[in-house]
């Protein structure tokens, strides 16, 4: 199932916005039903378990990004552009759904419970040949440099926003950002041109 309708598309998110304020094991389908004001009986109908439902979110959080990313790679501008095009997109979109993936990084990491990631693997692999193609365009063009370990660039890109965001307090002290608003805002401007340059840093031929 690729596809959502309106009913599903609002358990969803209600569900994202339960499970992120409460715990995925603090937040029953009862819960899920009463707050998305839908009987009981048709969340399980649509999702089957709670298990399920978590799958789906996933899925319907990262498949549209996965989407936007080969749109980026198809468009008529240098490979430095895609590249730049890219992490930005990246950034915005987990910042985006920020709380999805904290649950979906414990889930993955706890392994409490058995969870089928077979779809989001696949995303994953799918942004990954995304990312490859832009990098090898820009190989041929004797731009990017040819000793580039590619699978090791999104967990660059990753790491740096989510050290940063699991440090909130502490970033927001050091760099002044006095509400959510600015801290917000500069997550979007300033952390994402310094991850554009990090991932530029490692991938350009001297002179370029």
């Amino acid at each position: 199932m690729t596809d959502f309708n309106d009913k599903q598309i609002h358990i969803l998110q209600v569900a994202e916005t339960l499970f992120a304020e409460h715990g995925f094991d603090g937040t029953s389908i009862r819960t899920i039903s009463k707050e998305a004001k839908i009987n009981i009986a048709m969340v399980s109908y649509y999702f089957g378990s709670k298990e399920k439902l978590l799958e789906r979110l996933i899925f319907f959080r990262t498949n549209d990004l996965k989407l936007q990313l080969k749109n980026v790679s198809k468009t008529e501008v240098s490979p430095l552009e895609k590249i730049e095009n890219f992490v930005d997109l990246y950034i915005n979109k987990i910042d985006a759904n920020r709380n999805l993936y904290q649950i979906l990084h414990y889930e993955v990491s706890s392994q409490k419970r058995k969870i089928d990631l077979k779809a989001f693997t696949e995303i994953k692999k799918s942004n990954l040949e995304t990312l490859k193609s832009i990098i090898e365009e820009g190989q041929n063009q004797n731009i990017f440099k040819k000793n580039i370990v590619i699978p090791l660039l999104t967990p660059t890109i990753l790491g740096t926003y989510f050290h940063f965001h699991s440090n909130k307090s502490y970033f927001k002290e050091i760099l002044n950002l006095k509400t959510e608003i600015d801290y917000n805002n500069y997550i979007k401007t300033e952390l994402s041109t310094h991850i554009q340059q990090t991932i530029k840093s490692l991938l350009l031929n001297e002179g370029h």
